[in-house]
């Protein structure tokens, strides 16, 4: 028997005795002893200081700071500004802030074109599974909310975007349902909700465990059927100010054959996403094939704050086995309802309703001191017991509740009903990105930004549910915000004159580099 079989051998053994198990949370020493120690954001080699910029001085990881230091692909001398395309309103990113972002903006009047990289829809909204948090039930309230997440992002976050953030969760919850989004509900007819991992209170909303797929369903009918100018497969590769300091446009790239675009806008929404394809200090990630991260540095040469640029999220449940499935997610939702992680020795090591950060350094410390499970591809990980499921609630529970999970690992012959699976944790998320304020605008005028590219609600940590809340929140804020601005304000100036800044400050610093940014796509050619 291999020492795989063997060690699912003790999983299946121990679990009568884990079923009687209490395992309390962790008090606050010892959980931020955990986190110092194997949490990814506290190794100090996976860091450096930024150069230039408006973050100069200021620490994030090689890989970010690299693509903020990076070079524009436009030489400012080789690119004619004459637009194609003047509208009030452009928005970057098809996924759920940028199509929330375009239905708000023409709801009001807005003359918008949306821009994407890819198709409308292929984004990271599509991919979350778990819910949404939204404090619906009567002993709930948006205090809560507000306090759970506060404690989730370490005192971190921006209180007046938490604040907005989780009392407009009512309201944006049932605009989602009033466009046509289906939430699971109860025998009753009432919403059912869950708990999550560091939430006092279940407020979890959800459809099954496709619910971004479900979100982003609707919103791109809603999209389509309200004929919103769409650029599909036209990436962002700069932004255009008027030489004062406000955002003007952008211009795009034509992937189809790989010309320049100029968009003359009012006002400009970045809503390009996350991270994740950075595959931060080598990690797997969750994340869409074109989450690299494309507007930080583009927002960052045109003078927008970053805040939080240091921490990540990593969910601690990406699967490690098998080989293709390495960092796919294993919704946290599973572990709300009775999944737990255990050892190679068959031993449960934490709670697992802890927060994702204590779950992941957990995981990351039973495979660093030996009692992890190593695949023939090398990885290592951990057991989540997800047969525990139908055994503490019901028989069918996980292929009711879970036929995402369910359908993915049988496409490899895998029955999570009645095995475990091997995880370990997968980059997620980015806590942070550019700063807004309560309406989504940067610190350049006109410029604004939703979703995972901002940064300041979730903290040093964000509670599972709040991301697709924060995209609807934010994203119908600055679709509001930006279409009000366009009311008020005549085109601008276009130039790449804080492309010329940039450069001087990169000579200056003696900056010299040779990344291209933004990345557009990661790289996957192995390299001698």
């Amino acid at each position: 028997m291999s020492i795989l079989e063997d060690s699912k051998t003790r999983v299946n053994e121990s679990r009568a005795a884990r079923m009687k198990e209490e395992r309390a949370l962790l008090s606050p020493e010892d959980k931020d002893a955990l986190i110092r120690k194997f949490h990814p954001d506290y190794k100090k080699e996976a860091y450096r200081t930024i150069q230039i910029g408006p973050n100069q001085g200021e620490q994030t990881v090689h890989e970010l700071a690299n693509l903020l230091e990076g070079k524009s692909p436009i030489a400012s001398e080789a690119v004619s500004l004459s637009p194609q395309h003047q509208v009030d309103l452009l928005i970057i990113g098809g996924g759920g802030a940028g199509a929330t972002a375009a239905l708000t903006a023409k709801a009001a009047g807005a003359n918008v074109l949306l821009a994407t990289k890819l198709r409308l829809g292929d984004s990271n909204t599509v991919m979350a599974e778990g819910g949404m948090q939204v404090a619906v039930s009567a002993e709930d309230s948006p205090v809560r909310h507000f306090l759970d997440s506060l404690r989730g992002g370490y005192m971190k976050n921006d209180p007046a975007l938490l604040k907005t953030l989780v009392e407009e969760g009512p309201e944006v919850a049932k605009w989602l349902m009033d466009i046509g989004v289906l939430f699971d509900r109860e025998a009753d007819g009432n919403l059912s909700i869950r708990g999550g991992g560091g939430s006092s209170k279940p407020r979890l909303l959800r459809c099954k465990d496709y619910t971004g797929l479900e979100l982003m369903r609707v919103l791109k009918d809603c999209v389509l059927n309200e004929q919103v100018e769409l650029l599909e497969f036209s990436p962002i590769v700069e932004l255009l100010t008027d030489g004062e300091g406000a955002c003007t446009g952008a211009v795009l790239k034509n992937l189809d054959n790989n010309q320049f675009i100029v968009v003359q806008a009012k006002a400009v929404i970045l809503a390009t996403g996350g991270i994740g394809r950075l595959h931060i200090q080598g990690f797997p990630t969750s994340n869409h094939y074109g989450a690299t991260a494309d507007g930080l540095p583009i927002a960052y040469r045109a003078g927008a704050k970053l805040t939080l640029q240091d921490t990540f999220q990593y969910h601690p449940t990406g699967a490690v086995y098998p080989e293709p499935m390495a960092g796919i997610l294993v919704t946290e939702a599973i572990r709300s309802v009775g999944a737990q992680l255990v050892n190679v020795k068959g031993e449960r090591f934490i709670n697992e309703m802890e927060t994702r950060d204590a779950v992941a350094s957990a995981v990351i410390r039973e495979c660093a001191e030996g009692r992890g499970v190593e695949t023939s591809a090398g990885r290592r990980g951990v057991w989540l017991d997800m047969p525990m499921v139908d055994i503490v609630n019901a028989e069918g529970t996980l292929a009711h509740r879970f036929p995402n999970m369910v359908r993915q690992f049988s496409r490899y012959q895998i029955d999570i009903q009645k095995e475990p699976v091997l995880v370990y944790p997968t980059l997620h998320y980015q806590n942070g990105g550019i700063q807004i304020n309560v309406d989504g605008e940067s610190t350049v005028r006109n410029l604004f930004v939703a979703g995972e590219a901002s940064g300041g609600i979730h903290g040093r940590n964000r509670l599972m549910g709040n991301s697709l809340l924060d995209i609807i929140v934010y994203g119908r804020r600055a679709g509001r915000a930006a279409s009000k601005r366009a009311t008020e304000i005549a085109l601008g100036k276009l130039t790449l004159a804080h492309l010329d800044q940039f450069r001087e400050a990169q000579k200056k610093a003696g900056v010299e580099s040779k990344t291209v940014s933004p990345m557009l796509f990661p790289d996957y050619v192995k390299k001698n």
